[in-house]
């Protein structure tokens, strides 16, 4: 099956994963050492991710602090001494910030990764629907076709039985089903990358909220 060999080759199943992937069940040459590869830089890009925003923070930081000393001299010790404390205290919030995040994305990435699979499953659901439609219908009236009883009227009603299941099971509620989860997964899983939710309301035109402004800035002006 090419939905097995695929899921093989790309580690999908633990059970095929890493280096046990088969010669066969590659999609390319040099895939086994391709995909190692990714998967250390994954998990190098994680410390990276949480400790270097914090370090060029906390440098640029000491950058001004030095700047700042240098150029007050006279500044009492009790100001100095909370100004450390408070800059102490931003540096741990920071670090504290970052990790929150780091756990964040890590587990996003994990759990939308995973979520794509529902496409595969969609898929192999499919081909394993169109498998019983056929071994149901078409082919038990092939296999029993008999020309001299009139078969052929067998035929053109299991045909047409076949036809009916695979245009409302296959083409409309499996193709509704795979538009509605390519649909969830752009907006949830893709778009939770980039979406903030800052910005302006969405007001649609409405020339009943124009006279209404209108009116109102009429009555301001009169004041």
């Amino acid at each position: 099956c090419h939905m097995t060999a695929m899921m093989r080759s790309s580690g999908i199943n633990a059970e095929y994963g890493g280096s046990d992937i088969e010669e066969s069940d590659l999609i390319y040459e040099g895939q086994k050492y391709i995909q190692m590869i990714l998967v250390v830089v994954a998990l190098v890009m994680v410390p990276i991710m949480f400790a270097a925003k914090p370090l060029i923070e906390a440098y640029g930081k000491s950058q001004d602090t030095a700047e700042y000393e240098a150029l007050s001299y006279d500044s009492d010790d009790d100001e100095m001494v909370q100004r450390e404390r408070h800059e102490a205290q931003a540096r741990l919030d920071m670090w504290v910030h970052q990790a929150i995040h780091t756990i964040e994305f890590c587990l996003g990435v994990i759990s939308n990764t995973a979520s794509y699979l529902r496409l595969w499953a969609l898929s192999l659901a499919h081909s394993e629907l169109s498998t019983v439609l056929w071994d149901m219908t078409l082919y038990y009236g092939f296999s029993s076709l008999d020309w001299d009883k009139g078969g052929f009227v067998l035929l053109f009603l299991v045909w047409a039985f076949w036809a009916v299941l695979t245009v409302t099971i296959l083409l409309c509620m499996e193709g509704l089903s795979a538009f509605l989860h390519a649909l969830r997964l752009h907006w949830v899983e893709f778009q939770n990358k980039f979406y903030g939710g800052d910005g302006f309301k969405f007001l649609p035109f409405s020339f009943s909220l124009i006279l209404e402004n209108e009116e109102n800035l009429e009555e301001i002006s009169n004041i």
